[in-house]
C-alpha cells in the first residue's frame, strides 16, 4: 500500500473543492477501475485512485533525491495517468507538466488540479513524439508507463532529447522474470512462457476484455525488461543508468514495511552477501526496476 503523503488531503488545498467537482471527479474516474473489482481490497484501492495526489510520498522522495530542490525545475511526467504524481509535483513548486495519451485521463488530471486551484499544464501526446523542444526539461518521471507504450525505444530517444545536460529521467522498468506481476497479481505468473501466462490470466478472470483497456494490455503486448537488456538498451541511446534500489541498500535506506523481509535482509547483511542477494533478487524476482537514467553533461 502507498504511504499517504503528508500534510496533503484533498480538501487541504488553496480552494475548498466543492461537492460537483469531487462528484465529476469520481464519476470520470470510476469506470476506469471496474476491470480491478477482482481485488480484496477494492473498496481501499478505490478510494486511493480518487486522492491519488495522497500517496506520492515514495515517488516525490525519489524525485527529490535525484533534482532537489524541485521547486523551479521543469518537470515533465510522461504517461501522467491520473495526475496524482503531477499535482503532487505541482503543489512542491515544480514547474510541470502533465503529458497523457489517454484524452478521458487528461479531463481527470485537469480536475485534479483544480481542487488545489492549479492551472496544470496538460498536452494529450503519445511518448513517441514528445512536443518540446531540444533541451528544455530538467527532470522526466514516468511511472508505470514504458511498458504500456508503442515502442521503448523511441521514447527513450524523446526523452533523452528534450532533456538538458545533466538532467534525469526516472522512472520505473518492470521485470521480465519478476515473481509478482504488477498488473494481474498472480503469483509466478512471469517464470511461465507467455502463452501459459496468458491462458492462466484468463483462467483467473483477471484478463481486460470488456474493459476500457481492452485495446492495450494483454500481458503479451506489454514490454517487460530483464535487467541486462534493459541496460544495454539505454546505454544505447546514450544514458549513464542507475538502479536506485541499489543505492539506497549500499547507503543503508532501503526500507521494507513486510517484517519477513527485514528479517531476511539482517541475515543475508550479517553474512556479508546483501549486494549479491539484492542482484539475484533482481534478476528473478523484484516486480520492477526503479532507475535513473542521467544525460551526460
Amino acid at each position: 500500500m502507498a504511504r499517504p503523503l503528508a500534510g496533503l488531503q484533498p480538501n487541504q488545498g488553496n480552494t475548498m473543492p466543492d461537492e460537483h467537482l469531487e462528484a465529476e471527479l469520481a464519476a470520470r474516474i470510476d469506470p476506469w477501475l471496474e476491470h480491478m473489482r477482482w481485488r480484496r481490497d477494492f473498496a481501499a484501492w478505490r478510494e486511493r485512485r480518487l486522492a491519488q495526489e495522497c500517496y506520492q510520498e515514495e515517488h516525490m522522495a525519489s524525485a527529490r533525491a535525484v533534482a532537489a530542490p524541485l521547486a523551479g525545475k521543469q518537470v515533465l511526467d510522461l504517461g501522467a495517468g491520473m495526475g496524482g504524481f503531477s499535482v503532487a509535483l505541482a503543489r512542491e513548486g515544480a514547474h510541470v507538466t502533465a503529458l497523457e495519451y489517454n484524452g478521458d485521463y487528461c479531463g481527470i488530471v485537469r480536475l485534479r488540479g483544480r481542487r488545489y486551484d492549479l492551472d496544470l499544464p496538460v498536452v494529450q501526446a503519445a511518448g513517441e513524439a514528445v512536443p518540446f523542444p531540444d533541451e528544455t526539461v530538467d527532470l522526466v518521471c514516468s511511472w508505470d508507463v514504458l511498458e504500456h507504450v508503442q515502442d521503448p525505444r523511441t521514447v527513450l530517444r524523446e526523452v533523452h532529447r528534450v532533456l538538458r545536460p545533466g538532467g534525469a529521467l526516472l522512472l520505473t522498468v518492470i521485470n521480465r522474470f519478476g515473481f509478482h506481476d504488477p498488473h494481474y497479481h498472480l503469483p509466478g505468473l512471469n517464470w511461465l512462457p507467455r502463452p501459459l501466462a496468458e491462458a492462466w490470466i484468463q483462467r483467473s478472470a483477471r484478463g481486460k476484455e470488456g474493459s476500457r483497456f481492452a485495446d492495450r494490455q494483454a500481458l503479451s503486448e506489454m514490454h517487460y525488461f530483464t535487467w541486462r537488456a534493459w541496460g544495454r538498451l539505454a546505454r544505447e541511446i546514450g544514458f549513464q543508468v542507475e538502479d536506485l534500489q541499489e543505492k539506497r541498500l549500499r547507503a543503508g535506506t532501503l526500507s521494507s514495511r513486510r517484517p519477513w523481509r527485514r528479517r531476511l535482509r539482517r541475515i543475508v547483511r550479517a553474512l556479508g552477501v546483501e549486494p549479491l542477494a539484492y542482484r539475484l533478487a533482481r534478476a528473478c524476482y523484484l516486480p520492477f526496476f526503479e532507475v535513473v537514467l542521467w544525460k551526460r553533461s
